[in-house]
């Protein structure tokens, strides 16, 4: 309670001050947003939907509610968030509590913008550095301290920071006594003919706290001799970075480095081990070709290797809470799938090593016509010795065609197929579960109605014999634009195959999905009954094994 109390005069006693001159020019202003999630639970044993919530409390509610108010250069913010019987932050259990997840001051004067409190920051494209925000996953890495920010010109930005990440599952309304301190540089050069060169640099630094230490040296003297190391209470990260942009042509070269520190490797013990991660991408873009000058097309690729590069709050975080305790922002390098069942199977960043590739090919030869191929490869690194292999973990084939029909155009079809190999043994961490192989066919179709109305009709087909099985998905949408949305659709795993340890009934089981959402101004709100398979959700590229879900689920989301 005294946290909350210190939080809401941090915001509201500077505002009241300023309420007290009435010029209206000195008025200050207010807005803010409401997001809130509440699940009605119903027990289904035959597809694994039995953990606590189920069996307990048999309902939950998440939301936040963010405020916002500007006024003679500041700016106040805060966000009251609610966790009442949640598995969002467990899934496999549940969490209650609430008070104040996120306060800030941010003040410009000048050339410089000074913030207190919580903030969300990017270095670089974040490898080194970035705390943010995934709600759908529970996730929150702000930071809690004292950040500045310098704009030289319109060209050079250098911004620094001191503070203590924000707290995980057992401490979620407090912070972490570890302690970083960053900085970053950055520039912009105009090179004429030549176009524009971006420029960065960027520095870490993480400080233990005695009681992780102790943590860390207590598991080292269980080791044997010649496995001990001394462990370091320092950890340095740096990084530099270039984009080159000329015309439709674009390059970007990203390299970071840690310095070593004890990290927790695959097979569970820890290692006094650096890191590095090189990034590369490249991208082109044409248009005007083709018949009218109406064609266009684009094609970018990247390439990926991380070797080591574990940076967190404290090593042990990555087996008693996988997601939480980043410092960096690693997100899978393939393609983010919309479809149900093409994105059943996806490829969470191996932090400890992994190689991977993606490419993407776009073309659209005229208006209403337009293909997608997508490639991608995720690859081990080489285990260590002379005969070291490499292991495949992820490969996904993708083609697209979509196409608009008649005069108008009011018709419109989708069709694809996607192959995919999935290592699940890696990636979900059992060991008897062989590779994943699958080949999807997809289709979608779309028609415009009279009075802004329009329907949309999609389908896949995922054929496999690992993992559970073939699954057959499709949906219907109907909406009345700007209202109503209603959808129906169920998933069908036509196919069953089931490993021992599985806890779902082998036996074709439904997936069916109702759906309704209603848009009045700035406010939404959907009704949903749905059952959802267990298995890897992804939001934004970061990723997490995640149970079954069976029961109603009701959601608010209003701006103001």
């Amino acid at each position: 309670m005294k946290r909350l109390l210190n939080s809401l005069l941090a915001l509201c006693l500077p505002a009241a001050l300023f309420a007290q001159d009435n010029k209206s020019e000195d008025k200050g202003t207010l807005s803010g947003n409401l997001l809130l999630s509440h699940q009605m639970y119903d027990r289904d044993d035959s597809i694994g939907a039995s953990t606590q919530v189920y069996r307990t409390t048999k309902s939950s509610s998440d939301a936040w509610l963010y405020l916002n108010y500007k006024v003679r250069g500041y700016s106040f913010s805060l966000r009251y968030d609610l966790f009442n019987n949640s598995p969002l932050l467990n899934p496999q259990g549940t969490f209650t509590e609430n008070g104040i997840g996120f306060w800030q001051i941010s003040k410009d004067i000048d050339k410089l913008n000074i913030t207190a409190g919580y903030f969300y920051e990017q270095f670089g494209s974040g490898i080194i550095y970035r705390s943010y925000e995934v709600r759908p996953l529970g996730l929150d890495f702000a930071t809690q301290g004292l950040r500045l920010s310098y704009k030289f010109s319109n060209n050079t930005v250098l911004k620094a920071f001191t503070g203590m990440p924000k707290g995980d599952i057992g401490n979620r309304f407090g912070v972490n006594p570890q302690v970083m301190k960053g900085v970053n540089l950055e520039h912009r050069a105009d090179l004429g003919k030549l176009g524009n060169l971006d420029l960065g640099a960027s520095f870490l630094n993480r400080t233990l706290d005695r009681q992780s230490m102790q943590l860390i040296v207590e598991n080292i003297r269980s080791y044997p001799v010649d496995e001990q190391f001394i462990p370091k209470y320092n950890v340095y990260a740096w990084n530099a970075y270039a984009n080159w942009a000329v015309g439709n042509l674009s390059l970007g070269v990203e390299y970071n480095h840690k310095s070593a520190e004890a990290i927790r490797t695959q097979s569970g013990v820890l290692e006094n081990r650096n890191g590095k991660v090189l990034l590369v991408n490249a991208a082109y873009s044409v248009a005007g070709f083709g018949k009218n000058g109406g064609g266009s097309m684009g094609f970018n690729a990247q390439y990926r290797h991380v070797d080591h590069y574990s940076l967190r709050y404290q090593p042990f975080l990555n087996v008693q809470q996988p997601l939480y305790g980043f410092i960096t922002y690693l997100p899978s390098l393939t393609r983010q799938n919309a479809y149900r069942l093409l994105a059943r199977y996806q490829a969470p960043t191996q932090d400890l090593g992994e190689n991977g590739v993606q490419a993407e090919w776009v073309i659209t030869p005229k208006f209403g016509t337009n293909f997608n191929l997508n490639y991608s490869d995720v690859r081990s690194l080489k285990s260590n010795g002379a005969n070291g292999n490499v292991i495949q973990l992820y490969r996904e084939m993708y083609a697209e065609w979509q196409q608009k029909w008649g005069k108008k155009k009011k018709i419109q079809t989708k069709l694809g197929l996607q192959r995919i190999y999935y290592n699940q043994a890696r990636y979900e961490q059992e060991p008897e579960y062989e590779p994943v192989h699958t080949f999807t066919p997809f289709g979608e179709l779309s028609i415009k109605l009279p009075k802004k109305r329009s329907m949309r009709l999609e389908f896949q087909y995922l054929n496999t014999k690992e993992d559970q099985g073939s699954f057959l998905n499709t949906m219907l949408e109907f909406n009345v634009s700007p209202y109503w949305n209603i959808t129906a659709g169920d998933m069908i795993n036509t196919s069953p195959h089931r490993y021992k340890n599985m806890i779902i009934a082998n036996k074709v089981i439904h997936y069916p999905t109702l759906f309704t959402s209603y848009t009045v101004k700035n406010s939404v709100f959907t009704l949903a009954y749905l059952k959802q398979q267990a298995g890897v959700n992804c939001s934004g590229g970061i990723c997490r094994v995640e149970p079954a879900f069976s029961g109603f689920r009701f959601t608010v989301s209003t701006n103001f």
